[in-house]
């Protein structure tokens, strides 16, 4: 058999390899020019996004969540990303930070109480008071939870209750318990302690969202470990003592403010909010990193901060901001317009980002919203040819977005995403599903967007039917 020689030095190869080294190299090289597509400035753009997404998902920042020491994190890295830009801090007392407190559903307070035969119960392992439960404390009373005596807390098994409507939609085991606790109440109890023997779930729990009227009395649920460690024998006797303390939970949150001042006569605001619910429910530890829902964003807000100090488009101020407050919530947002720390009246317009990291490959669209708030929007929004993505406008239903807190104050605003994602609060909403080049493109098209509009002086306002309509 004759040995054929084909790039390889001495090394001999079977004619058969021929064709597929030819591949291999083929590949190789054409996934170096792949490599060296972009730019250096762009390289270094995609570079940048990665560390700061890569630091503002990162497990210690806790997804962000508000009043813990993830956002305290993700707040000071953003800030002293902003400082190290030269950014002029404009936030509170000099500071890049703007701190404010918001009410954020119930909680149960530290009086609250569970004690039986002198030994205190652990809540929220043993025990909890329902969230529609009224404030009361009932002294200790002797109590056979078998028996349902006047002047004393009332225990129910919701079982027989589950097992009868298992197979009704319409049945709601809030509402049910309501109802139990009223006819106790009009029986002359003093609390109601309900818990579940059987196998059917009641998927109960403490809903600090809840906003219905309070029940007629306290009303407390034994886990299934409280009762077989305190409450076992249903026979006996126990001194109970019980309290209902349920109060509002007070979270502390944080805007990180940057400024560029130009001398300008108006400012632009570019903003996307930081913060991210940070976990599911009390017992799943892992955390929701907010990678696409938004340290997208707000990594892209860092990054126009570091582009627009360097710009020559200098006919606006730039503010910076980001917000704390999911979007939906808009509490960061809500709170700057209210507390502004420039005069808002001054403001040429604003631009909000949103999930801007997840471009499909595919589509390749960025959607814009907002287009109706003025009449420059439409025309300038397509005014740079050859970009490489297309353009949709959302003109429909208004998205939820930090934007509407600016639109209420007659500010022009756009909105800026690539859509929506089903793991968006979710683990899996991870670091490896950004589109680093994606994200690029839409970073440099905002940044000559703001180019193309520094030469237009003030824009135009005008109401977009959509969103007033989504705002009322």
């Amino acid at each position: 058999m004759t040995n054929y020689t084909f790039a390889t030095g001495n090394k001999s190869v079977y004619p058969g390899m021929k064709k597929l080294l030819f591949f291999v190299w083929l590949f190789s090289y054409v996934n170096i020019l792949s490599a060296q597509k972009l730019k250096k400035a762009d390289r270094v753009i995609v570079d940048n996004l990665k560390k700061n997404i890569g630091y503002l998902s990162a497990g210690k920042q806790e997804g962000k969540k508000p009043g813990t020491e993830g956002e305290q994190h993700a707040a000071g890295y953003i800030a002293e990303s902003f400082k190290s830009m030269g950014l002029l801090p404009k936030g509170d007392n000099g500071s890049y930070l703007q701190e404010f407190e918001v009410q954020d559903g119930k909680q149960i307070n530290k009086r609250t109480m569970f004690i039986v035969n002198d030994r205190e119960m652990t809540v929220g392992k043993d025990y909890f008071p329902l969230a529609f439960s009224p404030n009361a404390s009932i002294p200790e009373t002797a109590v056979a939870t078998s028996l349902a005596e006047k002047g004393v807390p009332w225990f129910m098994d919701i079982d027989p209750a589950l097992e009868e409507h298992k197979d009704d939609p319409r049945f709601n085991i809030y509402e049910f318990v309501k109802s139990e606790a009223k006819k106790a109440y009009d029986k002359g109890a003093t609390a109601l302690v309900i818990y579940n023997t059987g196998d059917n779930k009641d998927n109960i729990t403490f809903n600090n969202k809840d906003t219905s009227p309070a029940a007629a009395l306290p009303v407390f649920y034994l886990s299934k470990a409280g009762r077989q460690q305190y409450l076992k024998d249903a026979s006996a006797t126990y001194d109970v003592r019980l309290a209902a303390d349920i109060g509002t939970s007070i979270l502390k949150e944080i805007n990180v403010i940057g400024y560029i001042n130009n001398n300008a006569p108006s400012t632009i605001i570019i903003g996307a909010h930081y913060r991210h619910p940070g976990h599911g429910e009390e017992d799943i530890k892992q955390a929701y990193h907010g990678i696409g829902d938004n340290a997208s964003g707000a990594a892209a807000v860092i990054e126009l901060g570091r582009l627009l100090k360097k710009s020559k488009a200098r006919k606006n101020n730039y503010l910076l901001i980001a917000f704390s407050g999911v979007a939906s919530g808009r509490q960061g947002s809500k709170y700057f317009a209210e507390y502004p720390t420039v005069d808002l009246s001054a403001v040429n317009y604003m631009i909000n980002m949103d999930m801007i990291g997840r471009m499909d490959d595919n589509e390749k669209a960025l959607t814009i919203a907002g287009t109706g708030t003025s009449p420059e929007w439409n025309e300038i929004i397509y005014a740079r040819k050859n970009i490489p993505f297309a353009i949709k406008v959302d003109s429909g239903e208004a998205k939820p977005g930090d934007y509407l807190s600016f639109y209420r104050k007659k500010i022009p605003v756009l909105f800026f995403f690539t859509g929506y994602h089903n793991d968006a609060h979710d683990p899996a909403d991870d670091a490896d599903k950004i589109n680093y080049t994606g994200e690029l493109y839409i970073i440099k098209y905002i940044g000559n967007l703001i180019e193309d509009l520094n030469k237009r002086g003030k824009i135009a306002f005008t109401p977009a039917e959509e969103i007033s309509t989504a705002i009322k």
